[in-house]
């Protein structure tokens, strides 16, 4: 199934580039609702990026990675953002699925604990004995057994509430849960606009505390990159310099997110892009070798630390998950 969708897909963009003048159309999937981190595609497509590629991009919001992945190997979308361990389970339970992972965006992936200091609550050690507020869908609470692992933390002295993504910072706020799992840039602005002092909000970021995994990033299906190298390569281009002009300019870039939501609140957006380029996209690695690609040795660790929070049917490997053979190489990737 996945192959023939993935087949026909492939032929209709390109029968659509050769019918409009070389100009290729790439629906892109992301992964959640258009929010301040989403400017940089935005800005790829108002600045010129992806047309001076020969590219037509349309941009669809999402409802989780693991949809996005789903997407993007039954060949509904060439290519997609999400979550790359999401990515890595999905392959584990769908063996041979056309999906990996081209360009990794959020370096330092954004899982954490947030807590209240009020409540006890600053490191990973003052979880013992505490409640903690979990969605089970959460892609931060999927991590918390590798990060338990990790810093030693005894579960069954953790009391885990499952709530709904809606109630989870409300929760907090109330004080009816001592900490919650998130994302750190999403969690932490909710709880500021529920009226918590942001001086009493701790965010415990799981990858200064032991984790070695990778967030989120560009994937593709593998059928169609392989159809279309240079297509891949142009898109991830455009990306670069999407995410290089929001990191300049953060309020320009959400402007752009605001035309697409203008129900949004620009102030409490451009907050929330900040706080991703600052934890997550910006790191010493990136800085040191560009946007886009991993550090082997901690991607190879990555995958060990997974088998904490997912039982394996196969056994894991590398390089069916991340390939850098689309990275462009011309120095776009580069943030200095």
């Amino acid at each position: 199934m996945f192959a023939r969708l993935t087949h026909a897909f492939a032929a209709s963009v390109l029968m659509a580039g050769a019918a409009s003048a070389q100009i290729t159309d790439i629906p892109f999937a992301l992964d959640w609702k258009f929010e301040g981190p989403s400017a940089a595609y935005f800005a790829a497509i108002d600045n010129g990026h992806f047309a001076a590629e020969g590219l037509n991009v349309t941009i669809e919001p999402g409802n989780g990675s693991r949809e996005t992945v789903t997407k993007i190997a039954t060949g509904a979308y060439p290519i997609g953002f999400g979550d790359i361990n999401s990515m890595i389970t999905f392959l584990d339970a769908n063996p041979g699925a056309p999906v990996t992972a081209v360009m990794m965006i959020y370096d330092k992936p954004p899982f954490a604990v947030v807590g209240r200091k009020s409540l006890g609550v600053e490191t990973p050690a003052d979880l013992m004995g505490k409640k903690l507020g979990a969605p089970p869908p959460d892609g931060a609470w999927a991590q918390f057994p590798a990060f338990a692992a990790v810093n030693n933390l005894d579960m069954g002295q953790i009391t885990v509430e499952p709530v709904g993504f809606p109630t989870r910072e409300p929760m907090l706020a109330e004080g009816q849960v001592d900490a919650i799992t998130g994302f750190s840039f999403s969690s932490y602005l909710n709880l500021v606009r529920l009226g918590v002092p942001e001086d009493d909000i701790s965010t415990i970021l799981m990858a200064d505390y032991g984790l070695d995994l990778y967030g989120n990033a560009i994937m593709v299906n593998t059928e169609f990159a392989a159809a279309n190298p240079e297509v891949v390569t142009g898109f991830l281009r455009a990306i670069a310099l999407g995410w290089k002009d929001v990191i300049a300019d953060p309020a320009a870039g959400v402007a752009m997110m605001m035309e697409r939501n203008p129900a949004a609140d620009a102030e409490l957006e451009q907050r929330r892009l900040q706080l991703a380029i600052d934890a997550n996209v910006v790191t010493d690695f990136t800085k040191a070798n560009g946007l886009g690609n991993v550090d082997p040795a901690r991607f190879a660790n990555g995958l060990t630390q997974l088998t904490q929070n997912f039982e394996f049917a196969n056994a894991p490997t590398p390089d069916l998950y991340f390939t850098d053979a689309y990275l462009p190489t011309d120095g776009s990737l580069m943030l200095q």
